[in-house]
């Protein structure tokens, strides 16, 4: 998969008829089509899942059917770098895509919830492997001053995914069967790793040619046991469990960092990943702390929407589509912003965000629905015009040493952050009385308590963003960082 090299480096103003050139669209398509896989497929299951049940049976595992692709998506995407630098992205991508489409294909003929529990561990592994390996992509495939139209680009597919996703789930339940709806998927994932495997493959990375393609199993076994405890927190109905679950795998994640760390030229994740002396490792913070903090609207919003306001299931849906919207609408507006406006849009995308999580306090418990609405479509469009360049922005302060990792690692921690929000807005809400909400007040001091719980986070974020634009850019041509 090599390089398309087209224009100057210099991250100017770029039109969409200069970046959507013949030279492009193929290596564009390819990205795009791996990312639909991951993005669409939570949403197919989540409308394919009732039917599933009352087919097979197994609705005691309604939790771990999201739990287990998580976990395979957070692991998988922190081994990605590091097996791109080793064997280039060509067969590690094409390896994602089969073991994606292999957990389709296993839930496609499964006789139990068991077996597809098995498909879903399978296809969290490859589709957070796509993804991860994605945003690599973007990095290494495209010059510079075209990666912001790439990523708004693949924005633009994640917001047609939270359309389409549900309706072609929708489709599969009420004209054929759910088992067409995971061999469809299938199907796709098979044409993508072909289409994979027959593009030229790139070099690997200096200094790696002959390096072995082992992975720290150990490492990646700690990551993924801090990531099942964190989830057990999340889904924990006992007084004491999701706390008693939250704090195990918060030990066990800090393990992880801290080896993780000390493991020079073997490490999953950039130096200092979570530093914010770093601009990776600001940058880094900034996603996980923005993630946990966004995670109320989309775990608790429609519930506690419907119970307060008596929307609709629909209508709750629409409210958090919103989001999806201002995101798409945003990263399409300012894609082709020249490199000099990144410190503002970060700010501005990232102070935007924060601003409608205070909101949604007020929001949520007081109305008017359409008030939600509107910030939802606020937080959106921050996180939509911050996220756009992001990656540019700090790849050019980051050491070329580690701009995979850094690349792989956006997605990973994003999706990070928000299980450690879902434990953590999990203790809060039990706290709160979310599982004995009776009377219209108890539900509106629970989502007082839920959203307010956010804002430590918001402004977690919001001094990461600050270190982040402060960072001065690497000089080119600077030594792969070594540094421990």
């Amino acid at each position: 998969m090599a390089r398309v090299e087209s224009g100057t480096e210099a991250a100017t103003f770029v039109p969409w008829r200069e970046f959507l050139v013949a030279s492009h669209l193929g290596p564009l398509a390819l990205v795009c089509l791996a990312v639909w896989l991951h993005a669409a497929d939570s949403l197919i299951m989540a409308t394919m899942l009732p039917v599933i049940i009352d087919d097979i049976g197994g609705g005691a595992f309604i939790g771990w059917s999201v739990s287990l692709y998580e976990i395979g998506s957070i692991v998988a995407g922190s081994a990605s770098a590091l097996l791109t630098m080793r064997l280039g992205l060509r067969k590690p991508m094409a390896c994602a895509a089969l073991l994606f489409g292999g957990g389709c294909l296993i839930s496609t003929f499964s006789p139990n919830m068991s077996l597809i529990l098995a498909g879903r561990a399978l296809q969290g592994l490859g589709g957070g492997g796509l993804v991860a390996m994605s945003f690599i992509a973007v990095n290494s495939l495209f010059a510079r001053r075209y990666t912001a139209r790439a990523m708004a680009t693949v924005s633009m597919l994640w917001g047609l995914s939270a359309f389409l996703g549900p309706l072609v789930g929708g489709i599969f339940v009420e004209y054929a069967t759910w088992r067409w709806g995971f061999g469809f998927f299938a199907l796709q994932a098979f044409v993508l790793a072909g289409w994979i495997l027959l593009q030229p493959s790139e070099a690997k990375a200096p200094g790696t040619a002959d390096a072995p393609p082992n992975l720290p199993l150990g490492r990646l076994g700690l990551l993924c046991l801090a990531v099942v405890l964190i989830s057990l927190g999340s889904i924990e109905t006992r007084p004491a469990g999701p706390a008693a679950f939250a704090v195990a795998g918060l030990i066990s994640l800090t393990a992880f960092f801290r080896l993780d760390g000390r493991a020079g030229n073997g490490r999953l994740l950039p130096a200092n990943a979570l530093d914010p002396r770093r601009a990776s490792g600001a940058a880094l913070l900034m996603i996980l702390a923005v993630s946990v903090a966004t995670t109320a609207i989309t775990a608790f919003g429609p519930l506690l929407l419907i119970r307060i306001h008596g929307i609709s299931p629909m209508e709750a849906g629409y409210i958090l589509a919103c989001s999806s919207i201002g995101w798409t609408i945003a990263a399409v507006l300012v894609s082709g912003s020249p490199e000099k406006l990144d410190r503002l849009l970060i700010a501005c995308g990232i102070s935007i965000a924060i601003a409608s999580i205070a909101g949604f306090v007020y929001a949520v418990p007081h109305g008017p629905v359409g008030l939600n609405a509107a910030f939802a479509l606020m937080e959106g469009s921050g996180l939509g015009m911050a996220w756009t360049f992001i990656l540019r922005f700090t790849t050019a302060r980051t050491p070329p040493g580690d701009a995979k990792r850094l690349s792989g690692a956006v997605p990973t921690v994003m999706r990070l952050g928000y299980a450690l929000g879902a434990a953590y807005l999990g203790i809060v809400g039990n706290a709160a009385g979310i599982g004995r909400l009776g009377a219209q007040a108890e539900t509106v001091n629970v989502a007082r308590w839920i959203f307010a719980s956010c804002l430590p986070f918001g402004l977690l974020a919001l001094a990461a963003m600050a270190a982040l634009i402060r960072a001065p850019a690497r000089e080119e041509g600077c030594a792969v960082d070594q540094a421990r």
